[in-house]
């Protein structure tokens, strides 16, 4: 009784639909029983009731294949305009029965699990490319199986959501060629670091003219010390307009973070400062403006 009370607990959160292989069962049981009414053939009959106990079973076998699943959203890395990111999805099956010919689906996307063993879980990620900053949700995603027979499509929606913050598109000009640029160089120079192309921002006393006299237009690179003072960015020299400003800061905040300095942001009504703030927070903060 407890059994037949949790399949029709499980029967409720599945949604059935026909596919092409249920009108085959179909057409195959009444071409079967014509022929058996017809020529009165045992073995046409024990075929036909063969058929139909295979799709009378087919329907509890497909829930409890899919029912016992369940699924929850994971803690998913920075997402970034324009730029895919993946949101992991554990799925867990509660029954002690493997689970087979699962599709994880989103609206975009669906992804393949074989097999799923009873009390096992599978992480599974989907890809989701964020088109705008902000706040974003994913949703409407389900589980889907036509185990075992394909007579049936079974459909068990995720009734969670993932919600996350999508930060500007990291674009524009490199850290390097902003310390170029700048009048105030950060640090002072450290030694010789190579030769590179003359590109007009470079100082002339840095050209190297044994590199001139040859007809090629080269500077000496250094490599500098940029710990002190900490780089400074100024939000309206960042672009032309907010978006550009906002991805030009999310770039150099990210290779900031990489290369370990310290930075400043000085945004319309706050600056922010990487020795206080987080890169997490400033990023928050870019994602929001």
């Amino acid at each position: 009784m407890k059994s037949l009370v949790k399949f029709v607990q499980i029967y409720k959160r599945i949604e059935q639909s026909p596919t092409r292989f249920s009108a085959l069962v179909v057409v195959l049981l009444f071409g079967l029983f014509l022929e058996a009414y017809m020529h009165d053939f045992n073995l046409v009959y024990i075929t036909l009731f063969f058929v139909f106990a295979l799709a009378f079973t087919a329907g509890p076998m497909g829930i409890l294949n899919i029912g016992q699943l369940e699924a929850d959203y994971l803690k998913a890395g920075r997402f970034f305009v324009n730029r895919e990111g993946k949101i992991p999805l554990k799925i867990h099956n509660h029954s002690q029965i493997t689970s087979w010919s699962i599709l994880a689906c989103d609206t975009e996307n669906s992804i393949a699990i074989e097999m799923l063993k009873g009390e096992d879980s599978h992480i599974i990620s989907f890809p989701f490319t964020p088109k705008k900053r902000g706040i974003f949700q994913h949703e409407n995603c389900y589980l889907e199986s036509r185990y075992p027979l394909s007579t049936a499509r079974l459909v068990k929606p995720i009734k969670s959501h993932y919600k996350g913050l999508a930060y500007p598109e990291p674009k524009g000009k490199s850290l390097q060629e902003f310390m170029h640029i700048e009048e105030n160089h950060y640090g002072e120079e450290k030694e010789f670091d190579g030769l590179r192309e003359y590109d007009g921002s470079q100082k002339l006393s840095h050209m190297h003219w044994p590199s001139v006299a040859k007809g090629e237009l080269s500077v000496k690179v250094f490599s500098k010390e940029t710990s002190s003072p900490k780089l400074a960015f100024d939000f309206y020299k960042a672009g032309k307009d907010d978006e550009s400003r906002l991805s030009q800061l999310c770039l150099w905040v990210l290779t900031c973070e990489k290369l370990q300095l310290h930075f400043s942001v000085q945004m319309p009504h706050k600056t922010l400062i990487s020795t206080k703030e987080s890169t997490d927070v400033i990023l928050k903060y870019l994602a929001r403006y």
